[in-house]
């Protein structure tokens, strides 16, 4: 019998079940992978409380790594036996599961099943992100939220081998001392410091050409005031709640911004963007320009918890769930 987590209605941690099913064999274009690390994203808290509509009873989970058991037909390039991973595949808090072969990827050797399960989508976001969305440059002075947590982590990292000044914004002295560590060239305390204040001094007066910004409605107008002219506002995140509505005229006043909201399932829905991104996330750790933090281990059982701590803000770099 597998285990999965199932929700059937959205709410708050609780409520989310761990049940039992016979998994069926994998169907056409499937592969069965017994898996052994699920990563927790702060995707699943939007599904699980409604935040993003879902109907339910539904399962839970988009990222995991694990073994292949077993190959349905007409699935090629893959064999029992692989280390695999993949990541936007709605039912991951599982001990086994059925998920499609055009999303799986192999796990390269170097590569941990714990590293590849907690990296995957969090790198992918952050190379769309400054390689796609604005593609950073060598010098660019740029502004990243949520330093300390695992997106931002890798984004540090990943901002420093592009050559830029990586400018992070997290909360308390030690998040700021991990962000310094973690590539950021400036950590910005949010609890005792005027972020808009703080950009302006270090970009001498002229603000930053882009700012990823995933909290939201919270620092949106912050947010704003710290863009150059021509500046991108790279809204990848509602950690607080939606973005208010823009006005034109505000782009216009604000120095002829931009404003874009990106989604990782954009920019690797086709396969061949799939494996590019994933491509240079594996590439980025093997050459050791990106070190991944597992920072929280917990059963699947204590999946609950796992959530109120991730929506709490009390974690840093990334939390993996085992089955």
């Amino acid at each position: 019998m597998a285990q999965r987590v199932i929700i059937k209605e959205t709410g708050a941690p609780g409520v989310m079940q761990i049940e039992e099913v016979d998994l069926a064999p994998p169907g056409e274009g499937e592969v069965q992978i017994r898996q052994t690390a699920i990563g927790l994203n702060y995707m699943d808290v939007y599904q699980r409380s409604g935040y993003y509509p879902m109907e339910t009873p539904s399962p839970l989970g988009l990222e995991a790594a694990g073994i292949i058991a077993a190959i349905g037909d007409g699935v090629t390039g893959l064999s029992v036996g692989d280390r695999v991973v993949y990541g936007g595949v709605l039912g991951a808090y599982a001990s086994e599961r059925n998920a499609p072969a055009a999303r799986v990827l192999k796990i390269p050797d170097g590569i941990s099943d714990d590293v590849a399960a907690a990296a995957l989508m969090k790198g992918m976001t952050v190379e769309y992100l400054l390689e796609r969305t604005y593609k950073v440059q060598p010098g660019d002075k740029v502004l990243f939220y949520a330093a300390s947590g695992g997106v931002g982590q890798i984004a540090g990292q990943w901002g420093k081998h592009l050559g830029a000044e990586i400018i992070g914004v997290t909360s308390g002295p030690e998040n700021c001392a991990r962000a310094l560590e973690q590539g950021y060239a400036h950590a910005i305390d949010r609890k005792t410091e005027d972020i808009a204040a703080r950009v302006k001094e270090i970009t001498g007066g002229a603000g930053v050409p882009v700012v990823y910004d995933s909290i939201g409605k919270a620092t949106y107008e912050t947010s704003m005031a710290c863009l150059a002219t021509y500046g991108m506002f790279v809204s990848f995140g509602a950690t607080t709640g939606e973005a208010p509505a823009v006005k034109p005229s505000e782009l216009q006043h604000g120095g002829s911004l931009y404003f874009t909201r990106p989604t990782l399932a954009n920019y690797v829905g086709a396969r061949a963007d799939l494996e590019h991104s994933a491509g240079r996330v594996f590439e980025m750790i093997l050459a050791g320009h990106v070190t991944v933090n597992i920072n929280q281990r917990r059963p699947l059982a204590e999946v609950a918890a796992a959530h109120t701590d991730l929506e709490a803000g009390t974690t840093t770099g990334s939390t993996i769930l085992l089955p």
